[in-house]
């Protein structure tokens, strides 16, 4: 099982993450949103595409663009199974959020 946790509070929790690049992304139905803000930051990334953005705040601290996910991930990501995931329409939104910017994670060997 894999643990986001930013300001004490976990944030994400799953058995069902991957790591890509590094990066450990939650599918989107194991994110607690009520900790989630859209953000209007964009990145791109030149083999996975467009990466949109989310702040994520807890008891009032912000945490400016700390998450992002590939809403439309570029053919060139092949058969990663962030990508394959999505391509199935995993959770909700088919989007998996990456951990990113100050959050600890428990349970990933990171």
């Amino acid at each position: 099982m894999a643990k986001a946790v930013w300001q004490g509070q976990v944030i994400a929790e799953s058995n069902d993450f991957e790591v890509v690049e590094g990066n450990v992304y939650f599918p989107p139905g194991t994110l607690k949103e009520e900790f989630f803000e859209s953000s209007d930051h964009r990145s791109v990334c030149p083999w996975k595409g467009t990466a949109s953005y989310h702040h994520v705040v807890v008891d009032g601290k912000r945490n400016e663009n700390a998450a992002w996910f590939y809403p439309e991930p570029k053919e060139a990501a092949g058969d990663c199974p962030l990508f394959t995931a999505r391509r199935r329409r995993v959770g909700r939104s088919g989007r998996r959020v990456c951990c990113g910017r100050g959050w600890r994670l428990l349970g990933t060997g990171r």
